[in-house]
């Protein structure tokens, strides 16, 4: 069984859903999450200057975060276990401006998902462990990393596979709010 490369649009400007091609066979499957040309072919520049991987135990919540300054963009896979991952638009000229949007993506369904600057992004995770990657296209800027809060209830962001007790560092507890965030800097760059 074989899939095929597609790349999906989402109903927020340049946010897409990126199903790899995947070829399965008796030893298991051979799976490309990224081709330069076939990603620009639909849009997507990713420069590609840092490569991450997080691991995370079940419950734990990291996010919402941005940078101020040169906000970069991503590509987000999961190889081990599911997240559920979640962005709020904060382009300051964006029709979907202070909206947010999520999606699961895991081992299984092997979805990216791919993050063009100007976006807030954190994830849930949902299974026992999980082990996400990311991309990141453009510098990490120290005093420019900032980010809202995960539970903000102006932007109301349903974690629909939150227990009670998610396991949050200090940091993401004492982010800004998205009216500090809207008071503040009005917006961010975007593409």
């Amino acid at each position: 069984m074989n899939q095929k490369f597609e790349i999906e649009d989402t109903e927020f400007k340049g946010l897409k859903i990126v199903h790899p091609f995947v070829s399965y066979d008796e030893r298991g499957f051979f799976m490309k999450t990224y081709e330069r040309e076939f990603f620009a072919s639909h849009g997507i520049f990713l420069k590609n200057d840092e490569d991450m991987t997080t691991c995370s135990r079940k419950n734990v919540i990291r996010g919402m975060h941005f940078q101020t300054q040169a906000p970069q963009d991503k590509y987000i896979t999961v190889s081990v276990g599911t997240i559920y991952d979640v962005v709020v638009d904060l382009r300051k000229d964006s029709q979907t401006f202070g909206q947010w949007k999520g999606i699961e993506l895991s081992e299984e369904n092997k979805l990216g998902f791919y993050i063009p600057a100007g976006f807030a992004h954190g994830f849930l995770a949902v299974s026992e462990l999980v082990k996400f990657h990311y991309r990141c296209g453009g510098k990490y800027i120290p005093g420019a990393d900032s980010g809202i809060r995960w539970d903000d209830p102006d932007i109301g962001i349903d974690w629909k596979y939150l227990s009670d007790d998610p396991v949050i560092s200090e940091r993401d507890k004492s982010l800004m709010t998205f009216q500090e965030f809207c008071q503040k800097h009005q917006g961010l760059e975007g593409a």
